[in-house]
């Protein structure tokens, strides 16, 4: 295949891309933010509802007391009707995993949340579990799922694109120029999940405040999140988040101005 050709196929897979992704935008309810996004809130909802037991199989199970299981329903409806959360379509359900090893917290789309018992063991307040909690509804909110998939879909195209254009079999040098175009998707794509993850925490904070919890206590939740990651704990909160110091300083800035 000649140069040309490659060169028209890859603009080509580019333009395209690049269409199919700007050309599907709406507004977000509860952030005003307009977003790229191909599916539908029901969409994000069923997509959650059907992951929800394989993602709770693969923590070893849901934890077998009710009454905690209950109480962590409770805190979390407690946050989505006290807050901006309540005006999103979604449909919020809250799960304490078995899993005592993994400190981890995380939401699927559409409203699934699960926190690990390792990282339930290691909060010490209702508001810190009340924080964490907080931010995962703010990754729901947000749309951040969908959101990132839409990203993941539009960068793997452009890269896609630049591997064409590039590639010779016969050369080396284009082979490190594929190599350089997929780190740079990856890199573009953990930037999305930084940016995400400072939404998360000043959502959070806010719907903290809202429900009458201290959101100071969000700092205390990073600390120990920190302290779990840095004592040879399995800690997956902090895989592709920003620094516990920079968010904490983020964490400071949302607070004073509420």
């Amino acid at each position: 295949m000649g140069k040309r050709i490659k060169f028209l196929i890859a603009i080509g897979i580019a333009l395209f891309t690049l269409f199919n992704y700007y050309s599907q935008s709406s507004e977000n309810p509860v952030t005003g933010e307009v977003q790229h996004i191909g599916i539908s809130p029901d969409q994000e909802i069923a997509l959650g509802l059907q992951a929800a037991p394989q993602m709770a199989q693969q923590h070893g199970g849901l934890y077998p007391d009710q009454n905690m299981q209950n109480r962590l329903k409770a805190i979390g409806h407690r946050i989505v009707q006290n807050s901006a959360a309540r005006n999103s379509p979604y449909q919020f359900d809250f799960h304490l995993l078995r899993d005592d090893k993994m400190v981890n917290a995380f939401a699927l789309p559409g409203g699934q949340i699960f926190i690990t018992k390792a990282l339930w063991d290691r909060l010490r307040t209702e508001d810190q579990l009340a924080g964490v909690l907080g931010h995962e509804i703010g990754h729901v909110v947000g749309r951040h799922g969908a959101e990132h998939m839409a990203k993941a879909k539009l960068t793997q195209g452009l890269t896609g694109a630049a591997v064409i254009a590039a590639y010779d079999p016969n050369s080396s040098s284009s082979r490190n120029s594929a190599a350089v175009a997929t780190m740079i998707g990856n890199m573009i794509n953990m930037k999305f999940g930084r940016e995400d993850e400072l939404e998360s925490d000043r959502l959070g904070i806010e719907y903290m405040h809202s429900t009458g919890y201290n959101p100071n206590e969000m700092i205390e939740v990073m600390k120990v999140l920190e302290a779990a990651g840095g004592s040879g704990g399995k800690s997956e909160f902090f895989s592709t988040h920003p620094s516990p110091e920079n968010r904490i300083q983020k964490i400071k800035e949302v607070i004073n101005r509420l």
